[in-house]
């Protein structure tokens, strides 16, 4: 028996894949808004799919916690609180301070740096622009490029859920903090991955993120419950 999937898998996967993207981003830009119910048919009408794919997508949204199941309501967007935020910066510290340090430890044993300059290039760009959307989205890819460079599957599953959660946070501030400082940060950062140096990029990481923490939280306060 062949363990390859057929076309119609394949298809099917894409399109949930597909459907995962286009909710998520519906989530984080506020277009579906917290605790927002999700009606199946209402969302399949809306994309133009079958339910099944719909179904799946949904249900990798509720493992990477966009989306919940509550009693007598359905689905909803997952309502956050600023524990989920601290919850967060606590495990960007472990993934991404572990990820850039095993970034940096490859590219002394010879990985290439090239597409990590490329996300950093286009980082700057975004900074420069000034544009909230821009920003939130090459930050998270920067990041993403250095779990990439990684090369911990592992890790890469891990971090698409915190990836999509930090653009959530990051929209849900509202605006962009300190984005020369961040960007600054950034290429001090990339640097030492380049220069294949794993203690001083873990470092830099870790400082990078704490740095982040309290501003977000100090805007969020406002705006999500404690628990």
């Amino acid at each position: 028996m062949s363990n390859s999937l057929s076309e119609a898998e394949q298809h099917d996967e894409s399109l949930s894949d597909r459907i995962v993207q286009q909710l998520r981003n519906k989530i984080i830009t506020g277009e579906l808004a917290p605790g927002a119910r999700l009606r199946e048919r209402e969302l399949a009408d809306e994309l133009g799919v079958s339910r099944i794919p719909l179904r799946e997508a949904m249900q990798q949204l509720e493992s990477d916690g966009f989306i919940q199941s509550a009693i007598r309501r359905g689905a909803i967007v997952t309502e956050l609180t600023l524990r989920d935020v601290e919850e967060l910066f606590n495990v960007r510290l472990c993934v991404e301070v572990y990820a850039t340090r095993l970034a940096a430890q490859r590219v002394a044993d010879g990985a290439s740096v090239s597409e990590l300059q490329a996300a950093m290039r286009q980082s700057e760009r975004a900074v420069a622009t000034g544009n909230v959307n821009s920003i939130a989205e090459s930050n998270a890819e920067l990041h993403e490029e250095i779990v990439h460079l990684a090369d911990n599957s592992l890790l890469t599953t891990m971090m698409r859920s915190v990836s999509g959660r930090d653009r959530w946070i990051f929209r849900m501030t509202n605006s962009v903090s300190r984005p020369a400082a961040a960007c600054q940060e950034h290429v001090e950062l990339c640097d030492a991955i380049y220069a294949g140096n794993p203690d001083f990029a873990a470092a830099i990481s870790y400082s990078h993120i704490e740095r982040g923490r309290k501003p977000t939280i100090d805007v969020l306060r406002s705006v999500l419950p404690l628990k």
